[in-house]
């Protein structure tokens, strides 16, 4: 068919047309194989989308298109889709993904420049993140020991303990260049995402730009040295010393973990070096530069929540590395990173459920002060409430002095001081396990008994442990209160439609008359929905223009290397020359 444009009358025309077909005709069954035909409805689109993005393997999800509705194909469109999606490149790629994600305003992401222009390091962290740090963000982990795909780029993940004890995630983080500045711009933007909150502790492997970096960025947060990685690096750098005698790795060990006092510690450390005859440029000696951030006697001196290495970080690697495979680009990478960080987040609601519709296991139900840690405390926080209360029944006070007390074990001739306040209800043990912890020891529990105390004081009660943790609103960075789920009315609203549509469509396709029927209902209301969507909206295009026009901005920092505050397409395009 020819068309030609008269423009006399300003209208176009066919000027030729040929009917005869120049090719045979498809039988009804192939209809989809030719180029020009093969399209995906929505629905198949989404099914493809949610099938890569779930791990499932391509061959298993053709099978059954092939078995559902006659083969479709949708490995052309998910290669046609992944090549869109890196039609920019891969960092085009990476902030068309942010983009998307800015759906909801508190999720947040950065990238940082090296002096050649190139993203050499990114951040992000999404809403639920960000409100997870303002609940659990006292204590944080990080590891960057992994290598995430061909580049190997290290990924860093920003872990912390929830009132479950379990992981959850405050951040992430992809590095390119692992100096001081790059680090830096690391802290200061995870800081900054998390509305400029400091953690009371961050745990970390040894790595000294990021000591260093930490000591700039927060030098009031304890920096805690991952006693885990210690313990493999001694194997690897004096595994001789453990060949040599079994009493070395008690002796290790002892230091790391059991001595409490300065003294005794650097006491027992000089007795290691000596028995063992540790030389002079041993990396024993060059670890005990840094004791304070691995040594219990020291370390206690801190709120840990628990916690001493990184293992919760190494944890999340290992499920990472489950589901990734070398040659992913980082859009897919950040798929899989995805649907991880909601397998975590799935595991968090379980055990909320749980908490909140099971009753704990009381071993004395007439214990005043079991009852109550029963209804405040998640279930694991009580378990170990629990044991310290059934350690403090015992419990023996030696000795009395005007608000001092002498408290030992039965079984155990070790002895506490603990200072009680009666008029405060205010106890402190010198082993401080709430101080470290969060949660009172049997000594101080049985000091509350001799003062009559039956019930945990709420200045003991951390907010961090009890069922109620997430209650009360946290704020992003903006100052506006974080949305955890802008999508989860429209998936109410659709989960209610969707078993009624089935019902109706199932209903109407058993003859031809109700198909017509409500194939033309569908589509007059397809056109009512829009108008109404259309009045329902104006103006919020408007509104995402003024934000998609936002340009590309450069800040300098130490050592040559940039920040860059992308917004919109003006970004993308950037994003395309620097690739």
């Amino acid at each position: 068919m020819v068309i030609s444009l008269d423009r006399k009358i300003g209208k176009y025309k066919v000027v030729d047309f040929v009917a005869q077909h120049n090719h045979l005709l498809e039988p009804p069954g192939y209809f989809h194989t030719p180029r020009s035909h093969r399209q995906i409805s929505e629905s198949r689109a989404c099914q493809v989308v949610v099938a890569d993005e779930s791990g499932l393997k391509r061959k298993d999800f053709q099978e059954y298109v092939y078995k559902q509705d006659g083969g479709i194909d949708d490995v052309g469109y998910l290669q046609t889709r992944r090549m869109r999606s890196l039609m920019y490149g891969e960092v085009g790629a990476l902030l068309m993904h942010f983009k998307r994600q800015r759906e909801n305003p508190s999720f947040y992401y950065d990238f940082q420049m090296d002096v050649e222009e190139q993203i050499t390091n990114v951040f992000w962290a999404d809403a639920q993140m960000i409100n997870e740090y303002g609940c659990f963000g006292d204590v944080v982990t990080l590891d960057t020991t992994y290598m995430t795909n061909k580049d190997y780029r290290p990924l860093g993940v920003f872990v912390g303990l929830n009132n479950h004890k379990q992981m959850v995630v405050f951040g992430a983080t992809l590095l390119y260049d692992e100096t001081i500045p790059s680090f830096q711009w690391l802290f200061e933007t995870f800081l900054k995402a998390m509305g400029g909150e400091k953690p009371k502790t961050l745990l970390t492997d040894q790595d000294e730009a990021m000591a260093k970096a930490i000591s700039v960025v927060m030098p009031e947060t304890f920096h805690g040295l991952c006693t885990w990685r210690i313990r493999e690096n001694a194997q690897t750098h004096v595994n001789h010393l453990y060949q040599k005698s079994s009493k070395f790795c008690s002796d290790f060990e002892a230091c790391i973990d059991l001595h409490e006092e300065e003294g005794e510690f650097l006491n027992a450390w000089n007795v290691l070096l000596v028995e063992h005859n540790v030389s002079e440029d041993s990396w024993l000696r060059m670890i005990f530069q840094l004791k304070e951030k691995w040594a219990w006697a020291y370390v206690r001196k801190h709120f840990t929540a628990g916690m001493r290495s990184t293992q919760l970080s190494e944890s999340f690697n290992a499920e990472l590395k489950n589901y990734l495979k070398s040659d992913l680009n980082l859009v897919q990478f950040f798929s899989h990173f995805g649907r991880i960080v909601h397998g975590i987040r799935n595991n968090e609601s379980e055990a909320d459920y749980e908490s909140r519709h099971e009753l704990p296991k009381l071993k004395m139900k007439r214990a005043p002060m079991l009852v109550q840690a029963g209804n405040i405390y998640t279930p694991k926080t009580f378990e170990e409430f629990q044991e310290e209360y059934e350690e403090y029944l015992g419990t023996c006070v030696k000795n009395l002095k005007e608000g001092l007390y002498v408290v030992t074990n039965y079984d155990n001739n070790k002895e506490r001081m603990v200072i009680g306040n009666l008029m405060d209800q205010k106890v402190a043990c010198d082993c401080r396990k709430f101080e470290t912890h969060g949660i009172l020891c049997s000594h101080a529990l049985k000091v509350l008994d001799v003062m009559n105390i039956k019930l945990i004081p709420q200045h003991y009660i951390l907010k961090r442990w009890t069922r109620d943790a997430r209650l009360g609103g946290n704020h992003d960075l903006k100052g506006q209160h974080i949305e955890l789920d802008t999508k989860a009315h429209f998936m109410r609203r659709y989960n209610d439609l969707c078993p009624q549509m089935f019902k109706l469509i199932n209903k109407a396709s058993k003859s031809h008359e109700t198909y017509t029927f409500l194939s033309k209902v569908f589509e007059e209301s397809d056109k009512i929905i829009d108008d109404m969507l259309a009045k329902k909206f104006v103006g919020v295009e408007s509104l995402e223009m003024s934000h998609v026009s936002i340009p590309v901005a450069m800040k300098k920092i130490d050592n040559n290397v940039h920040t860059l505050d992308v917004g919109g397409e003006q970004g993308i395009k950037k994003a395309r020359l620097l690739k």
